[in-house]
């Protein structure tokens, strides 16, 4: 042998043996994917030709007509003109371009600008490496926090915890849709270092999912502000819902402009195609970030996970044809469902927390009892009536007696849809 083993880096940088993963909760594979085995049911006894109606859909593409073909084979065009070489691991320049330019339209005062984009392989990949930033550039420490709200969404419980972030639900008031609030963060930042621990970061999702509340933006920077004072390292506004809205999609410069450059360098904001039109499958995201943040997960991903050419190349096209136009197929017969969605559960009578996105969240507390939460009640109205919803209980036991309810549907069949929701749980005796 010509050497000894030898460590790849100094010992002063060598990891501490530390066991926490050994210790861990076994992380459980989402159940959302699970919801269909319901309705599967109901047709193996109904029959195959029985109607189905599944308002349980997070994803446009396949409830909806998802990304216009010609937007596909356009990118396809740029793919094969590109070839199939390696780009950089932040993606390509073109792709920077658009997303700071002709999307965000970013202005040159606040500083930021093309070198602050980032691709992604989809909104979970980008979310992983903003865990990492948190960590890494945040408190320097695994086991420290990242906060959601009351009620998030399953992955949020989960991605954390993978990377070494503990994850903490905010407290919250039903009654007033488990929104963040000042009161809220100064007990969360209380409570962590109560145990010694320290928040690296907060997610502020709207509009939101599961319960479809949306903070308007002046509200968003307000709360940002107030993490930041008590010392949270990281907000990260989740935004991926933003365009499937009556409202203006948010403003991002109004954000930038709202900080100091320093509070600036704190804010991550992520993007991308999965909501806005149906491209879950295309896996297109993007994170805006500080020089910093970028800088750290582009260094990651040269050794790592590198974004992918034509998800990137569906993006530009959608971008600099005018967003609008481009997601109109996922935008329009949302937002049209929603009026429809909204008036019938007024009619109904049914309690319910409703904005912008694509969900409903609805308490069905009258139907659920200690034995009963909502994962029963959803398993029953799948496989006995063929209606799939998701259960409130998947995301937090705060939402144990609620359920999900998507409206990424043609306006006909979110109608149809809910009739059928209301005549099976008037057809089921309350508790």
């Amino acid at each position: 042998m010509s050497q000894q083993p030898r460590f790849a880096v100094e010992e002063k940088y060598l990891i501490p043996v530390c066991d926490y993963p050994a210790n861990q909760m076994e992380i459980p594979p989402s159940r959302m994917f699970l919801i269909k085995k319901g309705l599967k049911a109901y047709l193996d006894k109904m029959g195959t030709d029985a109607k189905t109606y599944d308002a349980s859909q997070g994803d446009g593409g396949e409830s909806l007509d998802g990304i216009p073909a010609d937007i596909l084979m356009k990118a396809a065009e740029m793919q094969v003109k590109h070839g199939t070489g390696y780009d950089q691991p932040y993606g390509y320049d073109g792709f920077r371009n658009a997303v700071a330019n002709a999307y965000w339209k970013i202005h040159p005062a606040t500083g930021w600008g093309a070198n602050n984009v980032v691709a992604g392989i989809g909104g979970r990949d980008i979310l992983l490496k903003a865990y990492d930033a948190m960590i890494y550039l945040g408190t320097g420490r695994v086991g420290d926090v990242l906060l959601t709200s009351a009620v998030p969404w399953i992955s949020y419980n989960w991605g954390p915890y993978a990377m070494g972030l503990n994850v903490l639900q905010a407290p919250g008031d039903e009654n007033a849709s488990w929104v963040h609030t000042e009161e809220g963060l100064e007990e969360a930042v209380r409570y962590a270092r109560k145990s010694g621990r320290r928040i690296a970061g907060m997610l502020m999702t709207s509009p939101d999912n599961p319960t479809g509340y949306y903070y308007p933006l002046e509200r968003q920077i307000e709360l940002a502000h107030k993490a930041l004072d008590l010392g949270i390292s990281f907000v990260l506004f989740d935004w991926m819902y933003h365009w499937i809205s009556e409202e203006k999609p948010y403003n991002i410069n109004q954000v930038l402009e709202s900080f100091s450059p320093e509070e600036r360098s704190r804010l991550m904001f992520l993007d991308g195609l999965s909501k806005s039109m149906g491209g879950s499958n295309v896996r297109s995201a993007h994170l805006v970030a500080s020089p910093d943040v970028c800088k750290f997960i582009v260094s990651r991903a040269s050794h790592g996970v590198f974004p992918n050419f034509y998800s990137q190349a569906v993006a530009v096209v959608a971008y600099e044809m005018g967003f609008e136009k481009a997601a109109a197929s996922t935008i329009e017969p949302t937002n049209a469902s929603r009026k429809i969605l909204r008036q019938k559960l007024q009619e109904t009578g049914y309690r319910h927390i409703m904005g912008q996105g694509y969900y409903a969240f609805i308490d069905l507390r009258d139907w659920c009892d200690e034995n009963t939460s909502s994962i029963e009640l959803g398993e029953i109205l799948a496989r006995d009536y063929g209606i799939a919803v998701v259960p409130g209980a998947f995301f937090s036991e705060a939402g144990r007696n609620w359920v999900r309810f998507s409206y990424a549907l043609p306006p006909e069949r979110t109608q149809a849809a809910f009739d059928r929701f209301h005549e099976s749980l008037t057809s089921l005796a309350k508790r």
